[in-house]
């Protein structure tokens, strides 16, 4: 394909992913706030619906900002050729192929993060402070970006520069080795990702004795899941939402809570909230779940390595000659609708998932504790209860509350 006729391509394919999800974000803003549903009439009143509603609309609108600069910036170094700009501009240090690419992705890390900076500040310390969510310093805000940076040149750069290297040095065998690479990557950070990434950026501590650790322990016990390690996070030190998550196979397996979840909710509530979680495990979706990641990395690798030596791709960026760094980028964009496919099949996996984890808490424990824990942290979040079907199918990755209390108080 003719280097113009790509480039057309790759503007058209930007602004219909644009468009689509302006779209489905407007469905959704313009969903009507319902009147309080019986089931919450306990929890939730009427200006709290509306509070919950006046935020999202707020996230909207700065949603809808920030995206019309993200696209608007991103079809200029498009259609002006900014993005061969560089790469040639790089060229000129004269420096081995896999630096340039590094130096050049280095710099539009670094300019992508210094463009989104202002936004994720005022996301965090304007609309997130306004409703009481952010609890964050800006010195715990800069502390993580700077610790993000470091994991990102440590671990991402190595990562990076043997990606680029098998690109060089094996041609297209390069997809199915990295393949291997990747695979073995993400076992990893799953098996040691509580241990060596999480204390960088928060503290954990061992769950102290009492009725919560006895009861959770006991229904571990009744449900025959081997429990060692049950971990408290300071999640309180950014954000006042709650959450829990399993990390690890086998021994490795950690259950780590957010203090805020234990000041938020008694300890039956959180013991179905372990209960969904152990459904989880039990149902086989995390490890269900990692081998469908690993084979969308291995598609992902396959098709990019029809397209990384394609000389054209690298011109319609604005490149002079034939540059990896530009095919990947230009990659990245013509995979976006097949990467948008997957990730609604990947949702409706994620809801389905949901529900047999809900029902194996029902079963195996209660499902009050659980309905009551889910309304509690919907409010206290200002989740959108009357959120647009569109946008459930396209977006969510759990099922709208309505339709977990349904199953569950039904």
């Amino acid at each position: 394909m003719e280097p113009i006729l790509l480039k057309n391509l790759l503007i058209g394919v930007v602004t219909f992913g644009f468009l689509l999800g302006k779209i489905l974000n407007y469905l959704n803003y313009r969903q009507p706030v319902p009147k309080v549903p019986a089931t919450l009439s306990e929890y939730l009143t009427d200006q709290k619906l509306q509070e919950s509603k006046n935020y999202q609309n707020e996230n909207y609108r700065f949603g809808l900002v920030s995206g019309i600069f993200s696209f608007v910036i991103t079809i200029l170094f498009i259609s002006q050729g900014w993005f061969g700009a560089i790469d040639s501009w790089v060229k000129t240090f004269e420096i081995a192929p896999l630096l340039e690419s590094v130096v050049f992705f280095a710099l539009i890390f670094i300019g992508s993060d210094i463009l989104s900076l202002p936004f994720d500040y005022y996301s965090t310390f304007v609309i997130e402070e306004k409703y009481g969510f952010n609890k964050s310093t800006v010195k715990t805000f800069f502390s993580d970006k700077l610790k993000g940076y470091l994991l990102s040149i440590i671990i991402g750069g190595g990562l990076f520069m043997l990606f680029l290297w098998l690109v060089h040095q094996m041609g297209n065998d390069f997809w199915w080795q990295f393949w291997i690479v990747a695979a073995v990557f993400m076992v990893l950070v799953n098996l040691f990702y509580t241990a060596l990434i999480l204390p960088l950026f928060n503290k954990l501590t061992p769950l102290g004795e009492g009725e919560l650790k006895d009861q959770i322990f006991n229904y571990a016990r009744s449900v025959n899941f081997p429990l060692e390690n049950i971990f408290v996070m300071d999640g309180s030190k950014r954000s006042s939402k709650a959450n829990a998550f399993f990390s690890g196979f086998g021994k490795r397996k950690k259950v780590v809570l957010y203090d805020t979840l234990l000041d938020q909710h008694p300890p039956d509530e959180l013991v179905a909230v372990l209960a969904h979680e152990v459904g989880h495990y039990k149902k086989k979706h995390i490890v269900w779940s990692m081998i469908l990641s690993v084979l969308q990395i291995g598609l992902l690798l396959f098709l990019l390595a029809q397209f990384i030596f394609n000389e054209p791709m690298s011109m319609a960026l604005g490149g002079k000659v034939w540059s990896v760094e530009l095919n990947l980028i230009g990659f990245t964009m013509l995979f976006s609708p097949i990467s948008m496919i997957l990730g609604i099949g990947m949702n409706w996996l994620s809801r389905k998932n949901e529900f047999e984890a809900d029902h194996f808490a029902k079963t195996t424990f209660a499902g009050k504790p659980l309905a009551e824990a889910l309304k509690t942290l919907s409010v206290k979040t200002l989740s959108n209860i009357n959120p647009h079907p569109w946008y459930v199918f396209m977006n969510y990755s759990h099922p709208p509350l309505l339709e977990r209390l349904e199953k569950l108080e039904g």
